[in-house]
C-alpha cells in the first residue's frame, strides 16, 4: 500500500512562521547587550588567525585599525558570536554570513550579461535568516556614518532596507515556487551606485586585468620561463611570484578541481594553458588566508583567463549553529552556498585542495566592480539599500521557505524599526572595539 508524507499546506506554512514570533518578538530584535559576550572580542579575533599565514596577521589587523568599518570587515567572528548570543527565531535558510555593503557587486553571468548580486560567500553556512539581515543593518549604520549622513537619516536608510525585504518576502509568499528561482530585480540599473558599478564591471574585462597584473616576462634571451609572453607583476605584500615547487602544487590542485567541473566548463578550460602562479592578498576578512592567482592564456596572447585559488576555512558561525554538520570540503561549502542564492553564478566555480587545506575556485576580476561608498547621497544609500533589501530576500526565498518568512514578519514595519535600532547600537559598539583595537599592542595604527 503508498503511504503518503504529509505535505504541510501553504496556510500551516505561514502559521509555523507566525508562530516563532512567541520565541523571538519582532520587536525584540532592537538591541545588543555586550553584557551577553561571553568571550572578549580580542580573543575571538586571535582565535580566527590560527592557521592563517603568519606574516600577514598583522597586516589584516593594521587594515581592521584604519575605521570602523574595516574593523566590521574583518571581525565576522566576532559578530557571530554576539549573534548566537541573542535568542534567535530557528527560522533557518542560507546565510550570505557576512552580509554587509561591500560584499555586493556586479559580475558577468555565464551568458555574459553583467549581473548585480551578493557576491561574497566565505561565511556561508544555513541559520536563523534574521542574523544576515542583522549584519546588514550595522553595516548600512557605518556606511551612513562614513557618508556624513545625520543619525535620523540612517535610521531611515536601514528601515528603507528591511521595508523592502519585507515587502519583497511577502511578493515571494504569493509567487509560484519556480519563479522565485528565476526572480530578477529589474530596476537596478536604475540606482546610481549600482549602475556605477555596472560600468565599472563593463571595463574591467580579462584584457585589463592582464595589464593590472602582469608585465612582459623578459629575461636576457627575451623570453620568460613559459616562452615569450608575460608573467604577474610583483607588488609586494599583496602580490608575489610564486615558482618551484609551491606553483607545482598549485597547478597540481587543478587537475581534481578540473574533475568536478561540468563537461563543457572542463573543454573550455582545456584550451587554456596556464602561464604563471602568484600569491595574493584580498580583501579585509581574508587577510592572511591562502589565495593564488593562476594566469592562463588560451587563443594568443590576447586571450587571458585568470582563475583565483583561495582558502575557506569553516564558517565563523559553524561553532554556534548545533544543527549544522562539518562542511565536508569548506570551498564545496561555498560553491553550493553561493549557488542556493545566487541567480546566477561564475561558471567556473569550483573547489579543491592543495596540502590537506580547503579552497574555491572562480574567476578573479571578470567583469567584477564593486560599490563607492565615499560621498554617497542619502538618496543614492537609501536606494541602493533597497536594492541590498531585495537581494537578501530573494536569495533567503531561494534557500528558504518564503511562506514561513513572511508569516513571521507580518504587514507592519515593527521588525524594520527593531532591526534599525539594532544596526545603530551595533555600529555604536563596533565603534568601541574598534577604538580598543587600535589601543592594543596587536597593531600599530596610523592616524
Amino acid at each position: 500500500m503508498l503511504r503518503v508524507m504529509h505535505w504541510a499546506t501553504p496556510a500551516e506554512r505561514r502559521s509555523l512562521g507566525q508562530a516563532r514570533r512567541k520565541q523571538v518578538g519582532r520587536q525584540e530584535h532592537n538591541a545588543f547587550n555586550p553584557k551577553s559576550r561571553t568571550s572578549p572580542p580580542e580573543e575571538l579575533l586571535e582565535r580566527s588567525m590560527r592557521g592563517r599565514v603568519p606574516a600577514l596577521v598583522k597586516l589584516k589587523y593594521q587594515l581592521m585599525a584604519e575605521s570602523p568599518s574595516g574593523y566590521f570587515r574583518g571581525a565576522v567572528s566576532v559578530m557571530a558570536a554576539d549573534l548566537a548570543a541573542a535568542p534567535s527565531t530557528g527560522i533557518v535558510c542560507q546565510l550570505c554570513g557576512d552580509a554587509h555593503v561591500r560584499n555586493l557587486g556586479a559580475f558577468a553571468a555565464p551568458d555574459g550579461r553583467l549581473v548585480f548580486d551578493i557576491n561574497d560567500f566565505d561565511e556561508t553556512i544555513r541559520g536563523p535568516f534574521e542574523w544576515d539581515l542583522k549584519r546588514m543593518a550595522a553595516s548600512l549604520t557605518l556606511a551612513g556614518r562614513v557618508a556624513g549622513q545625520k543619525d535620523a537619516a540612517v535610521r531611515e536608510i536601514v528601515e528603507r532596507c528591511i521595508d523592502r525585504y519585507c515587502a519583497q518576502m511577502r511578493a515571494f509568499a504569493q509567487m509560484p515556487a519556480l519563479e522565485i528561482g528565476h526572480f530578477q530585480v529589474h530596476r537596478l540599473g536604475q540606482v546610481k551606485p549600482v549602475h556605477d558599478a555596472l560600468l565599472q564591471a563593463e571595463r574591467a574585462t580579462p584584457l585589463h586585468t592582464l595589464e593590472q597584473l602582469t608585465e612582459p616576462a623578459l629575461t636576457k634571451a627575451g623570453t620568460g620561463p613559459f616562452g615569450p609572453g608575460r608573467h604577474f607583476k610583483e607588488q609586494k605584500p599583496t602580490l608575489t611570484r610564486v615558482t618551484g615547487p609551491k606553483a607545482d602544487a598549485v597547478l597540481a590542485a587543478l587537475g581534481p578541481y578540473r574533475e568536478m567541473l561540468e563537461p563543457q566548463r572542463q573543454h573550455l578550460l582545456s584550451l587554456y594553458r596556464p602561464v604563471d602562479v602568484a600569491f595574493k592578498v584580498v580583501g579585509t576578512g581574508s587577510v592572511g588566508l591562502r589565495d593564488y592567482c593562476i594566469y592562463f592564456e588560451g587563443n594568443g596572447p590576447n586571450d587571458p583567463l585568470f582563475l583565483q585559488i583561495k582558502e575557506e576555512p569553516a564558517s565563523a558561525y559553524t561553532p554556534y549553529l548545533p544543527d549544522a554538520h562539518p562542511a565536508r570540503h569548506n570551498g564545496q561549502r561555498v560553491v553550493e552556498g553561493q549557488r542556493a542564492m545566487q541567480l546566477q553564478s561564475d561558471p567556473f566555480l569550483g573547489w579543491t585542495q592543495i596540502a590537506g587545506r580547503d579552497y574555491l575556485v572562480r574567476q578573479l576580476n571578470d567583469h567584477k566592480g564593486s560599490i563607492n561608498l565615499t560621498g554617497l547621497s542619502s538618496g543614492s544609500l537609501e536606494a541602493f539599500a533597497e536594492v541590498c533589501g531585495e537581494l537578501l530576500a530573494r536569495g533567503h526565498a531561494r534557500s528558504g521557505d518564503p511562506l514561513v518568512l513572511s508569516g513571521y514578519l507580518g504587514a507592519g514595519d515593527g521588525f524594520a524599526e527593531a532591526l534599525a535600532k539594532f544596526g545603530d547600537a551595533y555600529a555604536d559598539q563596533t565603534e568601541k572595539d574598534w577604538k580598543e583595537l587600535r589601543r592594543s599592542t596587536k597593531v600599530t595604527a596610523k592616524a
